[in-house]
């Protein structure tokens, strides 16, 4: 007869087992759990044998709280899914990512010559005169200015590196760093109510 000691811990091992293997399945992200993506243009050349889809003119994509606005816009997609776009600019400035965070009345604003987008791993690359500002409540908190930044949109993990088209000073990565107690102050001042006279 097996004891009841004996049980609960083969009880205990199986199901570490069963963590250990089942665990990246569990933690892999699916692109069927990936919001839709909404792209408005002037044109649209689209190869179903490539899964590449080139949209020109006024490019404006949303997809869930993000939105690109850009003059040309490539977009891929792999075997499972996901998708990736790589955006430019000919008659405007910069390509403008938009990215928005309602839960902390946060607002991520990142503007570059060129931006590459990672919907597996949901980073934004912004490439040539890089510059992402972070707002709370509407009020500029942290600034970060390079040749390349690269953000995660669900992690918040930043990097950044300095060159030739960097927007910081003398070719180097400069950054603005805002005491959290501000942003703390600017979330708690937003979410008191207005009050009209």
């Amino acid at each position: 007869m097996i004891s009841t000691s004996r049980l609960t811990l083969f009880f205990w091992l199986l199901i570490g087992f069963l963590l250990i293997a089942c665990g990246p399945a569990l933690a892999q992200k699916s692109a069927a759990d990936e919001p839709d993506t909404v792209i408005l243009s002037d044109t649209l050349d689209y190869n179903d044998n490539t899964r590449e889809s080139i949209f020109t003119g006024q490019v404006v994509m949303t997809r869930g709280e993000m939105t690109l606005y850009a003059d040309k816009l490539v977009l891929n997609e792999d075997n499972d899914g996901f998708q990736y776009g790589t955006a430019t600019v000919e008659q405007a400035e910069r390509v403008l990512v938009r990215n928005e965070i309602p839960e902390n009345f946060e607002v991520i604003e990142a503007t570059g010559l060129r931006a590459k987008y990672n919907g597996k791993t949901d980073e934004v690359e912004m490439i040539g005169q890089a510059v992402v500002i972070k707002y709370v409540c509407g009020k500029p908190m942290d600034t970060i200015r390079g040749e390349r930044i690269k953000y995660n949109q669900k992690s918040n993990i930043y990097q950044a590196s300095g060159g030739s088209q960097s927007a910081g000073e003398g070719g180097r990565v400069r950054s603005l760093v805002t005491p959290s107690a501000k942003s703390e102050q600017a979330v708690a001042d937003c979410k008191q109510p207005t009050t009209n006279p």
